[in-house]
């Protein structure tokens, strides 16, 4: 059996920011807290195709055991390692990232995909992300005589750990419009000033 389902947010920030948060969203300290389910997250290989433009991304990512206290009980472990394969795509502005679990797969096996692509109602301003994450438990494990339980909690944890993400995301995006903004206003400032001293120096002259 296995327990599916997706999501999908709207984010009113550009596509360019919204997918710079996500590489923001585990390296920034403060989130931590937020994130305490991410215990450690560790950049595996970075290539540029120079051909497609194309950037690909492996990390891996430690967490707590997905699930409840008694599924941790049963498989005797605490924390889960996966690895999170990521494809972004400037030409096209589109980020792709799917995430599966490398660690207690005689249990269980989870993959989660998350996609970032501008909104086409409005693709220089808004993004538009979908998630979808599958859930199966092994049927000979541990855990199969109540597989569809854990599945249902399981669930339950990851939307609840959605929720962090995104709040996280939204958190980064707004930094990174607010210093964005002051940035340009200082160029803007320079610029004017610029322009000021030119005017005088022309008009002494």
């Amino acid at each position: 059996m296995v327990k599916g389902y997706t999501q999908e947010h709207l984010y009113k920030h550009p596509w360019e920011r919204v997918t710079s948060a996500s590489w923001r969203k585990f390296a920034d300290p403060e989130n931590k807290r937020t994130l305490s389910h991410i215990l450690e997250v560790d950049t595996l290989n970075r290539k540029l195709d120079t051909l497609t433009g194309k950037l690909y991304t492996t990390r891996a990512i430690t967490v707590h055991a997905p699930g409840p206290w008694f599924v941790r009980k049963i498989i005797g472990q605490d924390i889960c390692h996966c690895v999170e394969s990521t494809v972004v795509d400037a030409r096209s502005r589109s980020m792709q990232l799917t995430t599966r679990n490398v660690s207690l797969r005689k249990f269980l096996e989870v993959e989660e995909k998350i996609r970032y692509d501008p909104h086409p109602d409005n693709p220089d301003g808004w993004t538009v992300c979908r998630q979808e994450t599958n859930i199966r438990i092994k049927p000979l494990s541990a855990l199969a005589s109540i597989a569809e339980k854990v599945e249902q909690r399981c669930a339950e944890k990851f939307l609840q750990n959605s929720v962090k993400g995104r709040e996280v995301m939204e958190r980064i995006s707004s930094a990174i419009g607010k210093y964005r903004s002051l940035e340009t206003a200082y160029v803007a400032f320079l610029f004017d000033g610029l322009a000021i001293n030119t005017c005088i120096t022309v008009f002494v002259e």
